[in-house]
C-alpha cells in the first residue's frame, strides 16, 4: 500500500462548507469509484488551525491512484457539485498532497 496525504487550506469562513461537501457529496462519489479514505482531520493547534482539512487515502499502487483519481476528477456529478457549490467563490485557497510509502516498522502497511 501507499498513502496519499492531502491538505486543503480553506478560504476564511469556508471550512464548514468544505467539510459538508466532503461528507455529503464527495464520499458517495469516491465510494462509487473505489477510492478508500483512511481518515479526515482538521487542525486543532498550529498555523492552519480552523482553516485546514487533512485527509489520507490508501492506494494499492500509483497506477491505481492515477486510474481512480482521474475517473473521479472527470466524473460529471463531481464537476457539477464542485462548480455549483463554488458559484459564490472557491472554498480552497491552497492545497498540497504527498504520496507516502510506509516504513518496514509502520503499523500501516
Amino acid at each position: 500500500m501507499i498513502y496519499e496525504l492531502r491538505e486543503y487550506r480553506a478560504i476564511p469562513g469556508q471550512l464548514p462548507h468544505l467539510l459538508q461537501r466532503f461528507e455529503q457529496k464527495v464520499l458517495p462519489i469516491w465510494e462509487r469509484h473505489g477510492i478508500r479514505p483512511v481518515g479526515f482531520w482538521t487542525t486543532l493547534i498550529g498555523t492552519a488551525a480552523n482553516v485546514s482539512l487533512h485527509y489520507m487515502v490508501e492506494w494499492a499502487s500509483l497506477a491505481e491512484r492515477e486510474e481512480k483519481w482521474t475517473a473521479f476528477v472527470n466524473d460529471p456529478e463531481w464537476i457539477l457539485i464542485r462548480d455549483t457549490s463554488e458559484q459564490d467563490g472557491p472554498y480552497v485557497g491552497e492545497f498540497s498532497n504527498t504520496i507516502l510509502k510506509p516504513t518496514s516498522f509502520s503499523t500501516m502497511q
